[in-house]
C-alpha cells in the first residue's frame, strides 16, 4: 500500500481541535493500515515528527428507516489514528486563521 494512500481524511470535532493544541492529530485512515504505515504516511505527507501513533476501530452505526419500521441498515466501521507529534512541531492544516 502506498504510504498517501493510509490517510483518508482529518477528523475535526472539538475533542480533536483541543487534543491538536496538545500536539495530537486525529485521521480517518486506510482499515488495513498498521501503526508503522500510519507513521510513515503522516511524516511524508506532513514533514513532521511522529512520536507515538494509537488507533481505534470505531463501530458503524444502525441506521433507522421510517419505512416498514424497523432497523434497516447499518453504517460501515472506520478505523482512526491518533497520532502524537514531538514536542513544538504542527500539522498546519489543523491551524485557524
Amino acid at each position: 500500500m502506498h504510504p498517501l494512500e493510509v490517510l483518508r481524511r482529518p477528523v475535526v470535532t472539538e475533542k480533536s481541535v483541543l487534543m491538536a493544541e496538545e500536539g495530537k492529530y486525529v485521521f480517518q485512515t486506510h482499515p488495513n493500515a498498521n501503526k508503522m504505515q500510519i507513521k510513515e504516511a503522516v511524516t511524508q505527507a506532513f514533514e513532521v515528527t511522529v512520536l507515538k501513533v494509537n488507533t481505534l476501530t470505531m463501530p458503524g452505526k444502525r441506521r433507522r428507516s421510517r419505512q416498514r419500521g424497523g432497523w434497516e441498515s447499518r453504517s460501515k466501521a472506520w478505523k482512526k489514528a491518533i497520532v502524537t507529534l514531538a514536542p513544538g512541531e504542527r500539522i498546519e492544516l489543523f491551524e485557524s486563521p
